[in-house]
C-alpha cells in the first residue's frame, strides 16, 4: 500500500478547445505553465505559485481566466485560518486544440521552453521534415496520440515528464 495520496481524475477525459475565450485564455505563458502543472494533481494558489516561482495574486488571476474558460475547476474547498482554500484542477487530462491560434500556440511553445530550460536532465528534442502523403500524414498523427495516450505511467513517486506531439504541414517561406 502506497503512502502517496490518491487524486481524482480530471471529470473530462478529453476537452477540445474551440471557445474564443478558451483560446484568450491559452494565450499566456502562465496560464500554458498552471495547466501543465495541474496535469498531475490538484493543487492551491499557494502551491501552484512556490511550484513555479510565481506571485500569488498573479497566479490567482491567471487561474480565474483559466476557470472562465473552463479549462480548469475547484476540485475541493477548505476552510484555513477564517478564510476558504481552493485547490484546483484541469477539467480534462487532454486537451485537444483542433484549430490551433497563432497566440496559444506560441504561448505553449514559450511555457514547453521555460520547461525545457528548467529541466533538471537534456532533453529530447527533435524537428524533422517529412514527406508524407495526406493518408500517412493521418497514419503518423494518430500512432503518435496513441503512443502517448497509451503509454502507462507510473506511481507519483516517478519524475513528470512532459510530451509535446506536433504534426502540422509545413508550408515553405515564400521567396
Amino acid at each position: 500500500m502506497s503512502d502517496q495520496p490518491t487524486y481524482p481524475p480530471p471529470p473530462e477525459d478529453v476537452l477540445e478547445i474551440s471557445a474564443p475565450e478558451q483560446f484568450a485564455a491559452l494565450s499566456h505563458p502562465l496560464r500554458q505553465r498552471l495547466l501543465f502543472a495541474l496535469g498531475q494533481r490538484p493543487a492551491t494558489v499557494s502551491g501552484l505559485a512556490a511550484q513555479l516561482d510565481a506571485k500569488k495574486g498573479n497566479v490567482a488571476h491567471h487561474l480565474k481566466v483559466l476557470r472562465e474558460a473552463g479549462l480548469v475547476h475547484i476540485a475541493e474547498t477548505r476552510q484555513v485560518r477564517g478564510g476558504t482554500e481552493h485547490s484546483y484542477q484541469r477539467t480534462a487530462r487532454r486537451m485537444l486544440v483542433a484549430e490551433p491560434q497563432a497566440a496559444g500556440t506560441a504561448a505553449m511553445f514559450a511555457a514547453v521552453a521555460h520547461e525545457l530550460d528548467r529541466s533538471p536532465v537534456t532533453p529530447h528534442l527533435t524537428l524533422r521534415h517529412l514527406r508524407l502523403s495526406p493518408a500517412q500524414a493521418k497514419h503518423l498523427g494518430d500512432t503518435l496520440t496513441r503512443l502517448v495516450d497509451e503509454t502507462p505511467e507510473n506511481t507519483e513517486a516517478e519524475p513528470v515528464h512532459g510530451v509535446l506531439v506536433a504534426l502540422y504541414h509545413h508550408t515553405p517561406p515564400t521567396p
